[in-house]
């Protein structure tokens, strides 16, 4: 939290929490991607005027970039810890549960952040796709690193890519998200996670 160290005669400390405020952005970009967001609606759902915003955030692509740092604090920690486990199956299991309880939740909007935000961008948004991309590719290279000590310690068939592995996996974590987004019940996507742990290659 800032500390304002100014007399109050000199200027009020803000009226509003940004910490709730960078949440309610968080789950407007959520819903509709980085430019689906309006000013108008992300001032509202924050609950500030316009000079408001700019001032405690800067500009959209700023605010996006603050909110985006949020989503991966708080609803992508579960990737961090997944690689921890002590199998490539579990590391497997770990992720897709982490993202199916994300699109089980009835508190956050359905669908992937990332994914609204590098497939629905036009030019002029090229580099906020830039950017999502990039923040990707360390977990991505750690995924892939992961798979690959446990191809080494005979884990998984020496015919594997743990590459192609990773890349597999991912593209079903996203699909699960793209599903939930378009309205597929989270039943459904629990068999998409059973039929991927079930011809998971690994132990």
């Amino acid at each position: 939290m800032e500390t304002i160290c100014a007399p109050v005669t000199k200027g009020r400390p803000r009226e509003f929490d940004p910490e709730v405020a960078l949440a309610a952005a968080l789950r407007v970009f959520w819903k509709r991607g980085y430019e689906g967001a309006s000013m108008a609606e992300l001032t509202a759902e924050m609950g500030l005027t316009k000079p408001s915003l700019y001032g405690a955030f800067g500009n959209k692509e700023s605010l996006f970039k603050k909110a985006l740092d949020l989503y991966e604090k708080e609803k992508m920690a579960y990737m961090r810890t997944a690689l921890e486990a002590e199998t490539s199956r579990g590391v497997a299991e770990r992720l897709l549960m982490g993202a199916l309880e994300m699109q089980q939740s009835t508190c956050d909007p359905k669908g992937c952040l990332g994914v609204i935000s590098t497939v629905a961008c036009s030019q002029e948004a090229e580099s906020i796709r830039d950017d999502v991309i990039a923040r990707q590719a360390g977990s991505k290279q750690a995924l892939i690193d992961r798979f690959a000590r446990a191809k080494a310690e005979g884990d998984l068939p020496e015919h594997i890519d743990p590459c192609a592995l990773a890349r597999y996996l991912t593209a079903v974590m996203q699909g699960l998200a793209v599903q939930a987004g378009c309205g597929t019940g989270c039943p459904d996507l629990r068999t998409i996670v059973d039929t991927t742990l079930a011809v998971w290659p690994g132990r």
